[in-house]
């Protein structure tokens, strides 16, 4: 079908402006379908995708703006295309979730949960700059009312800090954008504001550094990096739990697609001067969010504070600037959407039955609802890499790739793994093991049959990509060499330097991108 793509964008869209104008009731029939139809058809990509080809696939482009060379053009290569089947898979789980625990204004809620899944969607597919940019903004809309409107006590607060930090951020990507643009209307006479154009200007060593700066900015505040993260951990424990597991599943990963979709492509000179500093804040970043979540006494801003340990590890990935480090990166943003959504869903049963977050409260649950603990079990070690299930084989990768590249950032990064399964295995053993000394905790109710059915698509995936990741890499790996061909190997190899790591390794990256085409 040649518009594909944007049925899959815009479906979600129709069903979120019908859920506004219908009863609570018929809102949750209206989201489920629109959500569960935008997944189906979502399927087809997988289906009908050549993952042979770097190319982008099911490309549509239609003239916008034609006198400013603004065309609404949407494709995807295999990096956006499992971006949006974990998209697309997470949407009807929150659908599902959403309706037990709103109890007010269900059909807004709803309504702009669809909107949302436009937005992110669109965000994934966009081919041209001001298309992506019109997506990447609004997605702000939609989150700004689902924290303000159906959070917690501190909501307003947390929903500022979060439009204010990730505006600001958005502003100076236009800014680069425009200058972008503008540079290569100069150089050719002619606008466009197409990728694969955009990909071809000439930029000085200077202006790369100034652009690239713009664009790190913005993305860095998404993912969000140290010391730009402290708006995530707000937001998470003011979210409703719908909201929670959409932005650590989906809305962060924006922030790591925009380096591989943009910076990288758009300005490899800057490459060598930037790489050190990037990795040199994901490795602050890993090891940080571990020891504060160490700390923490709340089982939901514990979750917060390990999604920026575990997003450090991406960035790692992303700069290693080789095909395993991009690779694992890859598998990383997806294991985690996958682990962490899980767990702020099973966070939002505890406190829907018992109304607390606090770990104190908790302890023995497991004697009460052992279904439950074995779902948060394998949850748990999913998080924390444990191999056979999804957080492994991402981790490794991108460990294997970082060394290449610098062989003690990674050996303090690696630290993170260790500290991930102290704060982890200890908030479990703390909240399901052990007497059961608090009465209200008794007459827990285990899983439901309706919490299982959506938990159980999460959980078989975690095994799947835990024990046999070949479809995803294979899909992912003509697009992940195609960009560290862009990249070029003079950059990777200045990179390289500047980093400090012994002789030969440029010749190691060049290895291992002709290795993961076998």
């Amino acid at each position: 079908m040649d518009n594909i793509l944007s049925i899959i964008t815009f479906l979600p869209l129709l069903a979120g402006v019908v859920c506004f104008f219908v009863p609570d009731r018929a809102a949750s029939g209206v989201a489920l379908v629109g959500s569960l139809l935008t997944m189906l058809a979502s399927w087809t990509l997988w289906g009908g995708y050549d993952p042979g080809g770097a190319a982008f696939q099911f490309t549509e482009t239609i003239p916008w703006i034609e006198d400013l060379g603004i065309h609404y053009a949407v494709g995807i290569d295999g990096i956006s295309l499992l971006l949006i089947l974990l998209t697309t898979l997470l949407t009807p789980v929150i659908i599902l979730s959403a309706s037990p625990a709103i109890h007010d204004r269900l059909n807004q809620y709803l309504g702009w949960m669809m909107v949302l899944e436009t937005a992110m969607l669109g965000t994934f597919v966009a081919l041209d700059t001001f298309l992506f940019y019109v997506f990447w903004e609004l997605m702000l809309i939609p989150m700004y009312f689902i924290i303000g409107m159906w959070g917690g006590e501190r909501r307003i607060y947390a929903t500022i800090k979060f439009f204010i930090y990730t505006m600001l951020g958005s502003l100076l990507m236009l800014v680069a954008i425009l200058a972008l643009y503008v540079t290569y209307a100069e150089q050719t006479g002619s606008y466009s504001a197409l990728l694969v154009d955009l990909y071809n200007t000439d930029l000085t060593y200077s202006t790369q550094l100034w652009m690239f700066a713009a664009f790190v900015l913005a993305f860095a505040i998404k993912v969000p990096i140290f010391p730009l993260h402290t708006w995530l951990p707000d937001a998470h424990v003011e979210a409703p739990t719908a909201g929670s597991v959409i932005l650590a599943g989906v809305l962060l990963k924006m922030g790591t697609y925009g380096f591989l979709r943009f910076c990288l492509p758009y300005f490899p000179g800057a490459i060598a001067t930037i790489t050190p500093w990037m990795m040199s804040l994901a490795v602050i970043g890993i090891v940080y969010g571990a020891l504060v979540a160490m700390v923490q006494e709340d089982v939901k801003k514990l979750v917060a504070y390990s999604s920026v340990s575990h997003l450090g590890y991406v960035v790692l990935g992303v700069f290693a600037l080789n095909a395993q480090g991009l690779a694992g990166g890859l598998l990383q943003m997806l294991g985690h959407g996958l682990s962490t959504g899980a767990l702020f869903l099973l966070v939002g049963m505890i406190y829907e039955r018992r109304h607390t977050k606090v770990i104190a409260e908790f302890g023995g649950l497991s004697k009460v609802v052992p279904v439950f603990a074995f779902v948060f079990m394998v949850v748990t070690f999913a998080s924390v890499g444990l191999p056979g299930l999804n957080g492994f084989i991402g981790e490794f990768l991108i460990l294997l790739g970082s060394f290449e590249r610098a062989p003690v950032a990674t050996v303090f990064a690696a630290s993170g793994v260790i500290l991930g399964a102290v704060y982890m295995l200890w908030m479990f053993q703390r909240v399901m093991f052990g007497p059961l000394t608090n009465a209200s905790n008794k007459s827990m109710q285990d899983l439901t049959g309706r919490e299982l059915a959506y938990l159980a698509p999460i959980l078989v995936l975690i095994v799947v990509m835990g024990v046999y990741p070949g479809p995803f890499l294979d899909v992912m790996q003509p697009s992940v060499e195609r960009l560290v061909d862009v990249l070029g190997q003079s950059n990777l190899s200045e990179a390289t330097v500047a980093l400090d790591v012994p002789h030969g390794a440029g010749a190691a990256v060049e290895a291992a991108s002709s290795a993961g085409s076998h």
